[in-house]
C-alpha cells in the first residue's frame, strides 16, 4: 500500500474496480441477445454484425499490451478515469448507431477503453493492497466475470423484449458516471519513477501476434468457416509471438516484460494456468450445443440448465478464501484442477435420458471447480511479484486471460470438428455442419477438453508447498513445516 493511500480509501478500491469490470463484462455478454433486433434495425443479416464483435475483440488484443506503459507514464488514476470516459462515451455511440459501419467504429473505440480499463484497474488494486489482504481483494474484482455471464443474457433479453436494443448500451452511462466520481475521489494517481521509452517494435509484434491468434481462434469457433484459414492465422500468431518473446527478453525497456515469468508462481499461473483455463473454458461453448443439438432442447431450456453452473460459480466465491487459507495454493490448485478435469469429462457422459438431478449436479460441481481454480490463479499470480514488476505482471496476466477466453472457445469448436471428422459425421472444411454433430461427437469433444484440463493439473506439482503463504494461504500447514 502506498503511503499516500489511507486504509479507508484502500478498502473501497476493489469495489470500485469490480464495478467497472462488471460494466465491461456485462457489455460483452449482454449484446448477443440484441443482435437480431439490431440487424433488423440496420437492415442487414445477423452475421454482418459479427464484424463489430470481432473488431472489439481485436482492439483489446492490440491495446492491452500498452496499458501498463501508459499507466506508468500518465498515472494510474488518469488512465483508469480516461478509460471509463472512453468506454462510456463509446457505449453511447453504440446505442445511437444507425449502421453497421457506425456500430463497428463505436465498438473499436469501446475496445480501446476496455483494453485500458481492466488491466489498469487490476494494477491499482494490486499496488494498493497489502499481501495479507490481497486474497480477499482479488476475489472481489474477479466476481464480475462470474456474475456478468449469468445476468447478461437474461437482462439483455428483458431489455430487447420490453424496451429496445439501444438501452443495451445506454445503461452503461449511469455506471460510468458513478465510477468516474468514485475514481476521482478515492483512487491515487500513481506512476512509475522510471520514464521508459515506448517500445514500438514490441508494440507491433505483440499487437500483430495477439490479433492473429485471436482472429484465428475466432474463425475456428465458427463452424461455417474453413479451418485451414483459421489455422493459418493461429500459426502466424504463434510465430509472431515467438519473435515478440525474443524481442522482449533482449530489449532494455520491453513493452511486454517476459522476465516476470522467471518468478515461479507467476510462471505457473500464466503458463500452466492458461492450459487449465482453455480446457475449462471449452465447456461453456460445448454444453449449450450439446443441449440444443444433442438433446433437442430450446435455447431457453438450455439456458435454464446452465444456471446450475452459474450457481456453482457464485456459491464457491463465499468459500474461496477460507479454502485457500486452510489447504494452501499448491494443494488447492492441484486437487481442484483434477476435480475440474473429471467433471469436464463427466459432462461428456450426459445424454438425453440422464436424470435431471444428475445433469444439474454435474454442471453445478463443474461451476464450483471453475470458480475455485480461476480465483486461485488470479490471486497466486501476484504472490511473489515485486513492486517494480507489478505493472508488467498485470499487463502480461491480462493478455493471458484475454487469450485463453477466446482459445477455450476455439478449442471446444476444434475438438468437436475433430470428433465429427473421425466419427464420419462431417468434414473439416466447414460450411455450417452443426446439424450433423452426433451425441458421440460431443462426448469425444468433452474427453479432449477434460484430458487437457487433467494434464494441466500436473503442472501445479512444481509449486512450492508454501507457495502463497505470504498471502495467507495454507498458513496452518506452513506453521507446521517450520
Amino acid at each position: 500500500m502506498t503511503a499516500a493511500q489511507t486504509p479507508s480509501r484502500a478498502h473501497w478500491l476493489p469495489f470500485i474496480v469490480a464495478a467497472t469490470f462488471f460494466m465491461e463484462y456485462l457489455d460483452t455478454t449482454i449484446i448477443a441477445t440484441a443482435l437480431p433486433q439490431m440487424a433488423q434495425a440496420f437492415k442487414v443479416g445477423p452475421n454482418e454484425l459479427s464484424l463489430g464483435m470481432t473488431a472489439y475483440m481485436l482492439t483489446l488484443a492490440v491495446f492491452i499490451p500498452i496499458s501498463g506503459w501508459v499507466a506508468d507514464r500518465l498515472g494510474s488514476r488518469t488512465v483508469f478515469g480516461a478509460a471509463i470516459v472512453v468506454f462510456t462515451l463509446a457505449s453511447v455511440l453504440c446505442g445511437i448507431s444507425g449502421s453497421v459501419f457506425e456500430f463497428t467504429a463505436a465498438r473499436i473505440l469501446q475496445g480501446m477503453g476496455g483494453a485500458l480499463m481492466v488491466p489498469v484497474g487490476r494494477l491499482i488494486v494490486v499496488r494498493n493492497t497489502s499481501k495479507d489482504k490481497l486474497m480477499k481483494a482479488i476475489s472481489t474484482i474477479t466476481w464480475p466475470a462470474i456474475v456478468a455471464p449469468v445476468v447478461g443474457p437474461s437482462l439483455g433479453g428483458f431489455i430487447t423484449t420490453y424496451f429496445s436494443w439501444h438501452w443495451i448500451f445506454l445503461i452503461n452511462v449511469p455506471f460510468g458516471i458513478a465510477a468516474l466520481i468514485a475514481v476521482a475521489a478515492l483512487v491515487p494517481n500513481e506512476r512509475s519513477m522510471q520514464r521508459r521509452p515506448l517500445d514500438m517494435v514490441g508494440f507491433f509484434l505483440s499487437g500483430t501476434a495477439l490479433t492473429s491468434l485471436l482472429y484465428g481462434t475466432e474463425l475456428a469457433s465458427h463452424t461455417e468457416t474453413n479451418l485451414t484459414v483459421a489455422l493459418f492465422f493461429i500459426a502466424a500468431g504463434i510465430v509472431l509471438g515467438f519473435f515478440s518473446y525474443r524481442h522482449g527478453m533482449r530489449s532494455e525497456h520491453p513493452l511486454l516484460d517476459y522476465s516476470t515469468l522467471k518468478v515461479p508462481t507467476f510462471n505457473i499461473t500464466v503458463v500452466t494456468g492458461s492450459f487449465t483455463r482453455i480446457g475449462i473454458e471449452a465447456v461453456p461453448y460445448l454444453l449449450p450445443l450439446l443441449f440444443q443439438i444433442g438433446f433437442g432442447l430450446s435455447a431457453f431450456h438450455s439456458g435454464l440448465l446452465l444456471l446450475a453452473s452459474a450457481l456453482g460459480n457464485l456459491g464457491m466465491k463465499m468459500f474461496t478464501t477460507r479454502v485457500l487459507q486452510r489447504f494452501g495454493f499448491r494443494r488447492v490448485s492441484l486437487t481442484n484442477a483434477t476435480i475440474a478435469g473429471v467433471f469436464v469429462l463427466a459432462c461428456g457422459l450426459l445424454t438425453a435420458t440422464t436424470p435431471l438431478p444428475v445433469v444439474l449436479l454435474t454442471i453445478f460441481i463443474y461451476g464450483l471447480s471453475r470458480s475455485m481454480q480461476f480465483s486461485t490463479l488470479a490471486t497466486l499470480a501476484y504472490a511473489d511479484v515485486s513492486e517494480a514488476q507489478k505493472s508488467a505482471a498485470s499487463t502480461l496476466w491480462s493478455v493471458a486471460q484475454q487469450m485463453t477466453i477466446g482459445m477455450g472457445i476455439a478449442f471446444g469448436a476444434l475438438a468437436l470438428r475433430v470428433a465429427s471428422y473421425f466419427n464420419g459425421s462431417a468434414d473439416m472444411a466447414g460450411g455450417g455442419i452443426e446439424a450433423h454433430f452426433s451425441i458421440t461427437d460431443f462426448h469425444w469433444a468433452f474427453v479432449m477438453a477434460g484430458a487437457l484440463t487433467l494434464c494441466s493439473a500436473l503442472g501445479y506439482r512444481s509449486l512450492a508447498r508454501d507457495a502463497g503463504s505470504n498471502l495467507g494461504g495454507g498458513m496452518r500447514a506452513g506453521a507446521k513445516s517450520r
